[in-house]
């Protein structure tokens, strides 16, 4: 029996059908949960959500005992807490600036490893993607670690190692984004893997034409359309690969509405793994800088993207996950106060996907300069509250990236 309570009436051991209120307003990435951990009452109870749908066949109903105050205890041994799925998990985490030195160490062995990858395609060799599980291993526990440290390293590239670099970048955010969907650690490993080869075709195209510095003719955009086939051959000779990173190399530009390649495929034709690797592929390509175009900042883009997914580009469900992995303002994002002021995004907040830690740059009543030390729009106490967001070439703003590196220092 399905019933709607208020937040306040929520106690350990209910199952909660439905959250009240948009996607936006809570952290959580399933609609529906058995609450087994404390963790997850206070956050529901953090955010902005006030009312939710309780499922009593699977979960606690109201009124409670007499005896309530003794439900809380008992709820362990009556919900296995080993059961929560993943995306409920608590892993150990650090700040961004923590994990920057890290990841950097990371995303620097990840470069040369992919170019080396790259490298041997165009030598004829056969590729070895067991040899790139280590590092995925490596990617995944700096994500579970703070995971806007290395996708925002990634995301800085310079057209020489682009197409390196994007592949570190693609397979950051898919494992960011499988551990959003609470997938299993097989799938998140495999998913990973996933976005360190799905352009590995692109290894095989003339190099006058992956490289050109600007827009391509017809002619050269049929020829990069091949790189996924390119790819899926590749890999179907290779050791390592499983069905989920060859499925991600042939289809992640299919489309929802069957307006992709290269096999024009759509809705529930398009695997789990193909989606999110449509997602992370865009994402990282329009925040990155290229020769013939200056990179979106990370807010604008996902702004886009949800127009994109509108229009049938995404699943919309597999781009809720990824806003919620990586959060609606990420690490680099140009926001304005309430108080007047802009501020770059430079961490996000546990658990407040709507109040990430800033930093001021810009006052905009004097039209000058500003600065502060990271504010925690989630703190308790803090009256500053995002209004929107801005575009950098609006005031005239350049390397806002400096900022949240600055804070690793």
């Amino acid at each position: 029996m399905l019933k709607k309570i208020s937040t306040g009436q929520l106690t350990m051991g209910m199952y909660v059908h439905r959250l009240c209120g948009s996607w936006l307003d809570h952290p959580f990435w399933k609609k529906a949960f058995l609450l087994v951990e404390r963790r997850q009452l206070d956050l529901i109870r953090q955010s902005a959500v006030r009312e939710v749908w309780i499922d009593t066949r699977k979960g606690l109903d109201l009124p409670l005992p007499p005896d309530s105050a003794a439900v809380d205890d008992a709820v362990p041994d009556r919900f296995d807490a080993t059961a929560t799925p993943a995306s409920l998990e608590l892993p150990v985490s650090c700040s961004l600036a923590e994990e920057l030195d890290r990841a950097g160490r990371i995303v620097s062995q990840a470069r040369r490893q992919m170019h080396a990858m790259f490298l041997d395609v165009r030598l004829g060799n056969a590729i070895d993607a067991e040899h790139c599980l280590p590092l995925v291993d490596d990617i995944t526990r700096s994500i579970v670690r703070n995971p806007g440290a290395i996708v925002s390293l990634a995301r800085l590239k310079t057209s020489d190692d682009y197409t390196y670099m994007h592949s570190v970048a693609v397979c950051a955010l898919m494992v960011a984004l499988a551990r959003q969907l609470g997938l299993s650690e097989a799938d998140t490993r495999e998913a990973g893997l996933a976005g360190l080869v799905h352009d590995v075709g692109k290894a095989v195209m003339p190099l006058d034409v992956l490289n050109k510095p600007g827009a391509l003719t017809v002619e050269e955009f049929a020829i990069m359309r091949t790189h996924p086939r390119a790819g899926y051959d590749l890999l179907t000779e290779a050791r390592g690969v499983g069905p989920g990173a060859l499925d991600v190399c042939l289809h992640h530009h299919e489309k929802i509405n069957g307006t992709g390649y290269p096999s024009g495929l759509s809705n529930e034709q398009i695997s789990l793994h193909a989606r999110m690797g449509a997602v992370c592929d865009v994402y990282d390509a329009i925040t990155s800088n290229r020769p013939y175009k200056v990179g979106w900042d990370p807010a604008t883009s996902i702004r886009k993207m949800a127009g994109w997914a509108r229009e049938g580009h995404f699943d919309d469900a597999v781009l809720q996950a990824f806003v919620k992995g990586i959060g609606i303002y990420p690490v680099g994002s140009l926001v304005r106060l309430g108080s007047e002021r802009l501020a770059v995004v430079v961490d996000q907040s546990a658990g407040n996907l709507l109040s990430p830690i800033v930093k001021v740059v810009f006052d905009v009543g004097t039209r000058s300069a500003a600065h502060s030390d990271a504010i925690d729009l989630s703190a308790p106490g803090c009256d500053e509250r995002i209004r929107s967001r801005e575009l950098p070439e609006t005031w005239g703003l350049t390397c806002l990236d400096d900022h949240w590196r600055m804070q690793a220092a």
